[in-house]
């Protein structure tokens, strides 16, 4: 069971660090529409709550 958490606890992780690059290449771009950062904005939500949710246990 601990090696399907640490194996899921990685990806969860890759995910954010993927969204994070996305969203620093989105910044460097001035002509990105809203909508594509607010679901940017959803989906970093989303990754930073499963990373508290890690860090927590």
């Amino acid at each position: 069971m601990s090696d399907l958490a640490d194996s899921i606890e990685e990806m969860q992780l890759g995910i954010g660090e993927e969204l994070l690059r996305h969203a620093r290449a989105m910044h460097a771009d001035p002509k990105v529409p809203d909508r594509e950062f607010r679901y940017l904005s959803r989906r970093l939500a989303e990754a930073l709550g499963d990373a508290l949710r890690i860090a927590r246990n």
